[in-house]
């Protein structure tokens, strides 16, 4: 925990009278949830603690290992961390793209948290926005055999819209694994293959699921290939939305006519206000947005939620997959997110973890 003190130049620093604590926090899972690149069976985080003038504020990232960020490397960042910013406002002072995105994350949602406490407004009344704007979130299945595949859909066959992780075995039996849902499920699909597929493999799988209405696919291959991105959708009746193509809104440019939509994420792009450069960038460009997660607690889930009635499409799911968080915040109405209406995130804890 640190207060404010010193420079290294001996000069004293003009921080904030603030508070920093940042731990790990893990939150076991309803379900093993595998995707390309690995298997886990918790959610595992950072969580930031941030306390200025009488007023406790929280903060949470999900790091993502591609993007060489880790929970490790965040806990290490705020061990260091001085907020050396006049006040808790200055956020383009204490949001310098010089830290890392995924700290940049955790240190946005509770400096927004604490904005929306001290004025006494929700975040998406801060921002401007509508909470009866939200949208319906999809419910993501995670790779499995097909038999546990099938018994998930079943657990959640009432919600609206699902999206099945593919990318992983062989092409005709990621096929046949969409033909089985399919068949037992009326509901919106979306798939996400995670880089999972070359571009020749994603058309000829692309072509081949566009029976099953597909309303999208997510990052076919990988991420830095927009030429590829463009041949797919040329050739694809399946829309494409880009993940790992769209870390933040300096990406966009090179995706604009080659996919429908961008994954915006706030792990990614540095928390809410990375989110919504993107999202405006996006707009300009004439590409959909899509507001994702990782699996988080609903913190981190709740501050995506409060400007979710900016995009077209959800994928805020995250305390769908979790058992036991700890905190409480953002909750669902047959998929549709329904927003806390406290100050800030309306994020409560239900107990120290």
């Amino acid at each position: 925990m640190l207060r404010r003190g010193v420079r290294p130049d001996g000069r004293k620093a003009r921080g904030m009278n603030a508070t920093f604590a940042a731990s790990e926090l893990r939150i076991p899972l309803k379900h093993p949830f595998k995707i390309t690149r690995g298997e886990s069976t918790y959610a595992r985080s950072a969580l930031l603690r941030m306390s200025c003038d009488g007023i406790d504020a929280l903060g949470e990232s999900a790091p993502i290992a591609r993007y060489g960020e880790s929970v490790e490397s965040l806990l290490a960042f705020f061990a260091s961390y001085r907020a050396e910013a006049a006040s808790p406002y200055r956020l383009e002072e204490l949001l310098a793209p010089t830290i890392p995105p995924a700290a940049r994350c955790a240190l946005d949602i509770a400096l927004h948290d604490w904005i929306g406490k001290a004025t006494g407004l929700p975040l998406y009344e801060y921002f401007g926005l509508d909470p009866r704007e939200t949208p319906t979130t999809s419910f993501t299945i995670g790779i499995a055999d097909p038999e546990s595949t099938l018994q998930k859909v079943d657990e959640v066959r009432e919600h609206p819209i699902l999206k099945i992780k593919l990318g992983l075995g062989a092409l005709h039996q990621q096929v046949e694994t969409i033909e089985a849902i399919r068949a037992r499920y009326t509901g919106t699909i979306r798939i996400d293959a995670n880089e999972g597929w070359d571009v020749d493999e994603a058309i000829l799988v692309l072509a081949e699921l566009a029976r099953f209405d597909i309303e999208f696919c997510e990052q076919p291959i990988p991420a830095g290939n927009p030429a590829g991105l463009r041949a797919i959708s040329a050739r694809s009746a399946i829309p494409i939305v880009t993940d790992e193509d769209s870390r933040d809104a300096g990406d966009l440019p090179r995706l604009a006519g080659c996919v429908a939509g961008v994954n915006v994420k706030l792990v990614k792009c540095g928390g809410l206000r990375g989110a919504l450069a993107m999202i405006h960038t996006a707009r300009a460009l004439g590409l959909k947005v899509m507001l994702g997660c990782m699996v988080e607690s609903a913190i981190l889930a709740t501050a995506a939620a409060q400007i979710s009635p900016l995009v077209d499409w959800a994928d805020i799911d995250g305390p769908f997959l979790t058992a036991g968080d700890p905190f409480t915040g953002l909750t669902y109405e047959r998929g549709k997110l329904v927003l806390p209406g406290g100050p800030g995130l309306g994020v409560r804890e239900t107990f120290t973890p």
